[in-house]
Formats: C-alpha cells, structure tokens, sequence
C-alpha cells in the first residue's frame, strides 16, 4: 500500500484516506540547548553522587538501554543492585517497597508542548507561581529552574525508595525526614555541596554558567538544569520513518500503513494519543491494573492509586493518568502507569477492552524482581477503576492488533534511541556508572 501525504491527511494507495494526521515537528517545537551545557548534564545523569548513598544514578531508572525507563514494571532505586530487568533487592540494604510508579520515558521532554510532568501532573508550568511553576512544594518551591523539565528531577533526590535513601542512612536522607529541603543544610543543598567539592564539577560549572564564579554559588537548581539540558539534547525525537511521513519524505510499508489508518481512524487511538508527540497531554481514566504499593501517604495504609485525582481532589479524575507519548513506544515497556503490561500486544488488547482485561488479569503479566511484598494488594480496588472507565470497547481484529504495532514500530527514531552523546565511561565523582 503506498501513502502520498497530503498536508494533515495520508491518502492510501486503496483511496482510502487518513485524516487528522498531525504537522511535522520543526526546530521551533524545540527549547535551544547549549551543547556544553548538554555535556556537564550528561556527566549528573549517569553520576550515583546525586543520590544519598551514592549508588543510584537517573540514569539507573531511565537508562537509554531500556527506552530511557528501567525495563521493568515498577522499579528498585536505592537498595538495588543491577540494571534492568536484571536488577535485584539488596538483602543488606533492603527497600522498603518498589517505586509506586512505571518509570517513564524520556523523550521530546523539552519540548515547549509539554506543560505537565508525572504521571499524575503533579508539576506543571502555572505563570501565577513563584519561578512559574506550580509542585507539591508550593511555598517551599525555590526559584531558579529554568524548565519543567529541570524541575523535575527535584523529586528523586527525595524519595527514599527512589534516590534519597532510608531515614539515618545518610546526610540528605536525614534532612528529608527533618523535613529540611530548601536553605542552608537542606537536602538540595547537601547534594549540591557534594558537587561542588568535586574538582571537575566546580571547573564545569563555572566554565557553563556566566553567573557562577566560585563553586560555592552551585546551586541545585543549577544542577538540574544541566541535567535538563542533557535530556533534552540526548532524546529530542523527531526523526522517525513517521516523521518522514509527515513531512512528505517518506512512505510507510505494510501493515504499518494499514496501522497509521486504524490509528487515526476506526480504532479511535488519536482520540488521546493526538498531535506531534501522540499525546493530548490531558488525564484519562483507562483501567489499567492496579499493583505494586499504590500511592498513599505515609500514614495510609491502602494499596490505591487514584492518578490525578491526588492532585486536584476531583472526584471527575478518579484514576485518571496522564496521556503518555507513544514515541519510540516499541521500546519503553512495560507500559501503564503501574507497568502491568510488559508486552506491548497484549497491553494494546487489554486498552481496547480494560474492563475485561480488570477481571482476567494477574501477576505473570509484570516484570517485577523478587521482593517480600504484596504486589496484588491493589487488586481490590479494581471494581472502582472499573467503574471510572468512561470509554466503550474497541473491536480490532488480531491482524489489525498486528498492523497497530508495526504502525507503533514507525515511531522509533533510531538516532533519539542511540543517543548523542551517549553513556559516559567515567564520571567525575569516581563512583561506578551504570553499563548496559
């Protein structure tokens, strides 16, 4: 089947034709980043220095490897060992839990679409905030971060489960649980004194930044906004054959033709996964199953996560979670908010028809190392996810299933996949780096 693009639509080689297809993405779509910059945030990514007990990177949960998640359902930050799906619990340093939520993907985080991050959206970009962004700190929020996107790696750094360690295990876990963030000796100040003690960092710094002059001026928000910069450099993803297609460069084979059809078609999946980056950026309801620890507070003891509605308290956004872009979709499983589907097919399938998928589902589904806990304690919730499904059933036919995933295959950028700057031998810390 040959596809000519015409503007926003696709005409197929049977007449038949696609609409609604989005515009092609332009360097406009895109913040400008400083290579150098790109660099010394290259250096923090892959560095365990940011974490409390110096073992884990970002790069240990977003490795390029695994789509720039971890390849598996739910996480292990500190007190794990490995990479991937090959990483086990420590048994001298064991999690209290698993990171509650799938490890997203990385990719196109920078562009200026993006507005909300987490799963939930529980930053986003709000010009009435003190430094223009709205988080979970509220009045505690330090100014001084240049993107969402740098914002963001705040919040690793304090989880214990995730980068931050257990309480009296280290210096920055010890000032989380004292409930010191901001200021002199808070936990973000901790973590930029130790990289600002580091010889390379220190000359780095100054050498990036025209208003740094003396390592002691580092502060963390400079930090994040090297490591924003690098993601944004590292996994900008415009250069798929689907962009080519776009762009009138480039027509796409079968069945994956057939599958861009269905996409924006019968099988209504443009309906969320809409624009450039296949993502309306808006919150849904989708059914998808519950396990691992849920979200709750310390003093809660519920194996629930009710998505966005932890955020704004509305009753209309029970269970709902953020539309996640499907670039390079083919290789950021599992997929869900929780990562219960760990092969693409089947999480397809059980979208089409969540409330089916609730009854039948069960644990061999996920990829979850060994761990002492209760990973299907969520389940009881699942007649109320069910009933907070607002979409009906899709029929789609195996062979359509087959043709929506060698469209999904069409939205892999091999030179967002490789990398360009790649996974540094060394950092300047001297701690190990992470190695596929």
């Amino acid at each position: 089947m040959r596809i000519i693009t015409t503007g926003f639509m696709a005409v197929l080689g049977t007449g038949v034709v696609a609409e609604g297809l989005p515009r092609a993405l332009t360097d406009a779509d895109f913040r400008p980043v400083r290579e150098v910059e790109a660099r010394l945030g290259q250096l923090l990514f892959y560095d365990p220095i940011l974490s409390g007990n110096r073992e884990v990177s970002c790069g240990t949960c977003h490795h390029p490897a695994f789509g720039t998640g971890d390849g598996l359902s739910l996480g292990i930050g500190d007190g794990g060992i490995g990479l991937g799906p090959k990483r086990v619990v420590d048994s001298e340093n064991m999690p209290e839990q698993r990171i509650p939520r799938n490890a997203p993907a990385l990719f196109n985080l920078g562009a200026h679409e993006f507005t909300v991050l987490f799963h939930d959206g529980r930053i986003e970009v709000d010009p009435d905030r003190p430094g223009g962004l709205r988080t979970p700190l509220d009045a505690d929020m330090v100014t001084g971060f240049a993107s969402l996107l740098s914002a963001q790696t705040m919040f690793p750094v304090l989880s214990a489960d995730e980068m931050a360690g257990h309480y009296s295990e280290n210096d920055v876990s010890q000032a989380v649980r004292r409930g010191v963030i901001t200021g002199e000796g808070g936990a973000w100040d901790i973590i930029a004194r130790r990289v600002a003690d580091t010889p390379t960092y220190a000359h780095d710094f100054i050498a990036v930044y025209d208003h740094i002059d003396e390592p002691d001026q580092i502060t963390f928000a400079d930090i994040s906004n090297a490591i924003a910069a690098f993601m944004e450099w590292e996994w900008r993803s415009d250069s798929a054959p689907f962009d080519a297609v776009l762009r009138g460069e480039g027509t796409l084979p079968e069945p994956a033709a057939t599958g861009m059809e269905l996409f924006y078609g019968s099988a209504g999946c443009a309906a969320c996964h809409s624009g450039p980056f296949l993502t309306d950026h808006d919150f849904h309801a989708m059914g998808a199953p519950q396990i691992g620890p849920g979200k709750a507070a310390r003093f809660e003891s519920h194996a629930r996560d009710e998505g966005r509605f932890r955020v704004t308290g509305d009753p209309a956004d029970l269970y709902a979670f953020r539309t996640p872009s499907l670039r390079n979709v083919a290789l950021t499983a599992p997929y869900g908010h929780a990562g219960a589907h760990s092969d693409l097919r089947s999480f397809i399938v059980a979208h089409l028809d969540p409330a089916v998928d609730l009854q039948a589902y069960d644990l061999t589904q996920a990829t979850l190392p060994e761990m002492p806990v209760d990973d299907a304690r969520g389940f009881a919730d699942s007649s109320a996810i069910m009933a907070a499904i607002a979409d009906e059933p899709v029929n789609v036919t195996d062979e359509e299933v087959t043709a929506l995933i060698a469209f999904l295959d069409a939205l892999t950028d091999p030179i967002s996949v490789e990398g360009r700057l790649g996974i540094p031998d060394t950092v300047p810390s001297g701690l190990p780096v992470d190695q596929p």
